[in-house]
């Protein structure tokens, strides 16, 4: 067989991947404006940065650079199972949760297969799935003028959804990158329901930030639920976002599968030092949190003060309805020509939204002053 076009003979499901677009770099926008002062709300960082502890420890770190990581993270395993309360051969560790989010799709997934997942997930699912040719089943969202939780998990409709070929099913809480959650008490309620012929997914990713909301704690139901699958990372609350660490924590039998799959030395000797380092510092993942709490209600209440439409938030960022798809452009652009850096999220199937992160008190009042000079622009 010859072609002029090498591609085709990739499979037709990871020919269809639509790649996914990350958010601006500060580096792209300095280059495409010139602009030295710029501050990035665009991918849900942590604005206090890694704690020092932790880039401390990576700094030691560097002196290894010549060998292997240990290729099993022990003492990372250890210490995330002695702060969880579970075995060491209930964790699986990634090169960010995406790693263990792709492994989990090519371990349980199939041509013949489906996934399922809610409208407005995080963009990582549905690619994952597509790679493995099984099929996605994407169940429509609470509607936008639903009275608790606008644009999140309608549970019922998903549990409907669920057939005998539905091998995992994905829900994040809180969801990015609409912010909404799921309760306690219903998730418990949603997983405990599902036929054992279906893993369950269930992305944590910013569990710091929503553990005052009432969303639960997933590891805490491993014990009942053995097809249960809890992922979280390092990236968010932790401020290591650079170094590419995640999580998965399951049944030992699970982990076992994923481990069997996992790329030799997935995560580097810096991000392991780092992660560990860390999960010690309880002051600084104290001081993010209380900052996001400070600030998250302060930013939704001026921007709908504003006349946007904010959506309920448990994670460190904010989904504002700005109205049309060009109005929200509009804002975007004249934010980036500000040198702040938000997330349009049209690629979510959200074109008439802007995601926000949460950033220090300062950097969230320049936001604000320059939206309100954009708003009298628009109204003259």
């Amino acid at each position: 067989m010859t072609t002029e076009h090498p591609a085709e003979l990739a499979s037709e499901s990871v020919r269809r991947i639509a790649p996914y677009t990350p958010g601006k770099p500060v580096s792209e926008l300095a280059r495409e404006l010139g602009l030295a002062d710029i501050i990035k709300l665009a991918s849900n960082e942590n604005p206090l940065g890694a704690s020092p502890a932790a880039l401390a420890a990576m700094q030691a770190a560097l002196a290894e650079s010549a060998t292997y990581p240990d290729g099993s993270g022990h003492a990372l395993k250890q210490a995330l199972a002695a702060g969880l309360g579970l075995l060491p051969a209930q964790l699986t560790l990634g090169n960010g949760s995406n790693d263990v989010l792709v492994l989990l799709a090519e371990a349980f997934l199939t041509p013949g297969t489906e996934a399922l997942f809610s409208q407005y997930c995080f963009a990582v699912y549905p690619l994952a799935v597509q790679a493995t040719g099984a099929r996605a089943i994407v169940v429509p969202a609470l509607p936008a003028d639903h009275a608790q939780m606008p644009l999140g998990h309608d549970l019922d409709a998903m549990r409907a959804a669920v057939t005998a070929q539905t091998r995992l099913v994905f829900v994040a809480n809180p969801n990015n990158p609409t912010g909404t959650w799921v309760g306690a008490a219903a998730l418990e309620a949603f997983i405990a329901s599902l036929p054992s012929s279906t893993i369950v997914v269930l992305d944590e990713a910013y569990f710091e930030y929503a553990r005052r909301e009432g969303c639960g704690d997933g590891i805490a139901w491993l014990v009942r639920y053995p097809r249960l699958v809890v992922v979280r990372t390092f990236s968010k609350a932790y401020g290591l976002a650079a170094l590419r660490i995640g999580y998965a924590a399951s049944h030992p039998e699970v982990a076992d599968v994923l481990n069997r799959i996992r790329q030799p030395f997935n995560v580097n000797s810096i991000a392991l030092e780092g992660a560990r380092a860390a999960l010690g510092d309880v002051g600084h993942i104290e001081r993010s949190v209380a900052l996001v709490q400070a600030e998250r209600p302060r930013l939704a209440r001026e921007l709908a003060a504003r006349g946007f439409t904010v959506l309920p938030s448990a994670g460190n960022f904010l989904l504002a309805h700005i109205g049309s798809a060009s109005r929200a452009a509009a804002l975007d652009a004249h934010l980036l020509r500000g040198g702040v850096i938000v997330r349009p999220v049209g690629n979510y199937g959200l074109a008439g939204y802007l995601r926000i992160t949460i950033g220090l008190p300062a950097e969230n009042t320049r936001l604000l002053a320059l939206t309100d000079a954009w708003l009298g622009g628009a109204a003259r």
